[in-house]
Formats: structure tokens, sequence, C-alpha cells
């Protein structure tokens, strides 16, 4: 569990270093990578909340779920909203 604990809170000190790293006009363009790669963490997230060994891993994957999802359909919404800013206005 301490293992589990400390993988993940290095998961979140270098995903924060990463994120604040990508310059404004470089954000955009990449959210369908970082919507991809979400994806990859729900399938993750999942299989962690099912085979959870104990409660806590459970919660852990359940929490994982719950940011990733969150994470990938505000990027489909952040990338939607600049694709119609490209659209001819009728």
């Amino acid at each position: 569990m301490v293992a589990s604990l400390t993988i993940f809170v290095l998961a979140v000190f270098v995903g924060f270093e990463i994120i604040t790293k990508v310059p404004p006009t470089l954000h955009t363009p990449l959210m369908s990578g970082s919507n991809a790669i979400s994806g990859i963490a729900i399938v993750g997230a999942l299989l962690a909340t099912a085979l959870g060994a104990n409660w806590f891993a459970s919660l852990l994957g359940f929490l994982a779920i719950i940011m990733a999802t969150v994470n990938v359909v505000g990027g489909y919404m952040v990338t939607n909203r600049m694709l119609s800013m490209f659209k001819a206005k009728r």
C-alpha cells in the first residue's frame, strides 16, 4: 500500500510539472493527445478498482476514474470549441 501511494503522489507531481510547462499556444493542439492518455488511464483505473486488494486501492481507483473522465470530457469540450471557431459563419 505504501508503494502504491508513493507512485500515486509521484505521478501527481510529475503530471503537474509537465502540464505547467506547456505554453498556452500549444495547449489546445496537445489536448487530443492528453485525451488519448486519459482514456488509457481510465482503463487502468477501472482495472485497479476492480482488482483492488483493499478498500483504499479501490477508492484510489475510483478517484482516478473520476479525474480521468473529467479530463477527457473537458478536453473534448475545449477541442470542439476550438474547431467551431474555424467554421464558416452563415
